[in-house]
C-alpha cells in the first residue's frame, strides 16, 4: 500500500498547509499567487462549497508545477473517485473510517486522515498510517496533547489543524512529532490585505 508512504513524499517539505474554502466569487489564481509570494507551496481546498472541485481543477491546470494541491473535508467515497480523476495530489479527511481508507487505497491518492484520541491513533497505526491530521487541535488539547503523544507514539507524525493561528503555529512546529501545521489564517490575511 504505497500511498501510506506517499503522503510523506508529498508533504515532507511543507511547513504550512493552508486550509482554504473557496466560493465561486473568489479569485483562486490570485490567492495561489499570494501563497507563492509567502513562500508557501501547498494548499488544501476544503470540499465545503459546490465550487471546491472546480477550484481544485483550476489550480491543477494553472499551478500543478508550483503548488502541491490537495482536497480537505473529504467525507464520502464518491469525492475520492472524483478527486482521482482531477489529479489531486493528496486528500485530507476529518476522521478515519473503513470506506474512506479503502477508497483512498484503491485510488492510490496520498491520504491524511484525522485523529484526536489515542484510540484513533492506534487504529490508524494498525492500518499502517503514521502521518495523521490532529483535528480539531484547539479543542483536543492542542500542543500539550501532541507533546504527550510524542512519547506514547514515537513513530507517528502529525499535522494539527483547527483553531490554530499564525501566532500559535510555532507552538506546534516546535514539537518533534509535528511535520506541518494547517490553518485558515492565510485566507484571512489575503482578504484583509
Amino acid at each position: 500500500m504505497a500511498y501510506m508512504t506517499d503522503i510523506e513524499q508529498v508533504l515532507k517539505y511543507q511547513k504550512y498547509v493552508p486550509v482554504v474554502t473557496f466560493a465561486e466569487t473568489d479569485d483562486v489564481g490570485r490567492f495561489a499567487d499570494f501563497l507563492l509570494d509567502q513562500g508557501v507551496s501547498c494548499i488544501e481546498v476544503t470540499l465545503r462549497t459546490p465550487f471546491a472541485m472546480q477550484a481544485i481543477r483550476d489550480l491543477k491546470n494553472a499551478y500543478k508545477d508550483r503548488l502541491v494541491i490537495g482536497a480537505g473535508t473529504v467525507t464520502r467515497v464518491h469525492q475520492i473517485v472524483e478527486l482521482k480523476k482531477i489529479g489531486a495530489d493528496f486528500i485530507v479527511c476529518p476522521g478515519l473510517i473503513k470506506e474512506l481508507f479503502e477508497a483512498a487505497s484503491k485510488a492510490s491518492i496520498p491520504f491524511l486522515p484525522g485523529v484526536a484520541t489515542p484510540t484513533e491513533i492506534m487504529n490508524a497505526r494498525a492500518r499502517g498510517i503514521k502521518w495523521l491530521k490532529f483535528f480539531p487541535a484547539n479543542v483536543n488539547g492542542g500542543a500539550i496533547a501532541l507533546k504527550a503523544y510524542a512519547s506514547v507514539f514515537p513513530d507517528v507524525r502529525f499535522c494539527p489543524t483547527g483553531g490554530i493561528s499564525k501566532d500559535s503555529s510555532s507552538d506546534y512546529l516546535d514539537l518533534s512529532n509535528v511535520f506541518a501545521v494547517g490553518g485558515s489564517w492565510f485566507q484571512k490575511e489575503f482578504h484583509n490585505k
